[in-house]
C-alpha cells in the first residue's frame, strides 16, 4: 500500500518544489499544472503517490488517515489542532503571518479594554476567537473564504483576521495591520497512527525531509 503524502494547492506548492527534489521527490510532471484535472500522481518511488488539495484541507486528509503525510501551513494547524496529526518538522517556506486588520482611518481607536464584543470577518474562527477571549472580548465572526478586505468597508465587519505575507492587498484596499497574532510557516505533518503502524516507512520520510532542509542549509 503505497504512502500518500498530500501537498497544497496555490503559492505553496511552488515552494514545495525544491524542497521535494532534495527529498529525491520527483512526482509526475502535471501535479504542479493547476489547469490538470488529476488530482492523484504517482512519483519516481513506486511506494509514493502524492494527492493535490486545498491547503486548507491537507490537515483534515491526514488527521483522517486519507493522506500519511503532507506539507501544511502553521495556520491550518493551529485553527484546527487536530490530535492525530503530529508535526515533526518546520520546512522553512510559506512564511506569512496571521494578523488582524482594520480601516487605516480608524487604526488604533478600537479600544479592546472597552468593550466586550466585537465583530470580525475571518476564515479562522477559532485562531480568532482565542485571540481575542485572551483579552477579555467576545469575537463575533462573519465566516468568509476570501475577499476579506472588502469586509470593514461595505459594513460586514469592524476588523478582519487574515493571512498576509506582503500587506499590499490590505493596503490596496484601504487596511493596515494593527495586531499579529503568529508567525506562520509550512510543516511536514504526518498522521500518528501511520507512524504507529508503519513506523519504518513514516520516519523514513521524516528523515529523508530531515536531510532535505540540512542540504538546503548548507547550500545557503
Amino acid at each position: 500500500m503505497s504512502i500518500v503524502l498530500a501537498l497544497p494547492k496555490g503559492r505553496i506548492l511552488d515552494e514545495c518544489g525544491p524542497l521535494l527534489q532534495a527529498a529525491g521527490v520527483i512526482p509526475a510532471a502535471d501535479y504542479a499544472d493547476e489547469s490538470s484535472r488529476r488530482l492523484r500522481f504517482p512519483t519516481n518511488d513506486p511506494e509514493l503517490d502524492v494527492i493535490r488539495v486545498r491547503s486548507f484541507d491537507v490537515a483534515t486528509f491526514v488527521a483522517f488517515g486519507a493522506a500519511d503525510i503532507g506539507i501544511c501551513g502553521g495556520d491550518v494547524l493551529m485553527e484546527f489542532d487536530y490530535p492525530e496529526v503530529y508535526a515533526p518538522l518546520d520546512l522553512g517556506i510559506g512564511h506569512c503571518r496571521i494578523s488582524v486588520a482594520e480601516p487605516k482611518d480608524e487604526a488604533g481607536t478600537t479600544d479592546l479594554n472597552a468593550i466586550s464584543r466585537i465583530r470580525v470577518a475571518s476564515k479562522y474562527p477559532n485562531v480568532t476567537k482565542k485571540h481575542f477571549a485572551a483579552r477579555g472580548v467576545q469575537a463575533e465572526i462573519v465566516a468568509l473564504n476570501g475577499s476579506m478586505e472588502l469586509a470593514p468597508g461595505l459594513g460586514l465587519s469592524r476588523l478582519i483576521v487574515d493571512l498576509v505575507q506582503t500587506g499590499s492587498t490590505l493596503k490596496a484596499n484601504g487596511l493596515v495591520e494593527t495586531d499579529i497574532i503568529a508567525e506562520v510557516s509550512s510543516r511536514l505533518i504526518v498522521n500518528r497512527i501511520a507512524l504507529k503502524t508503519r513506523p519504518d516507512e513514516i520516519s523514513g520520510w521524516i528523515e529523508r525531509f530531515r536531510h532535505a532542509l540540512a542540504a538546503r542549509s548548507l547550500a545557503a
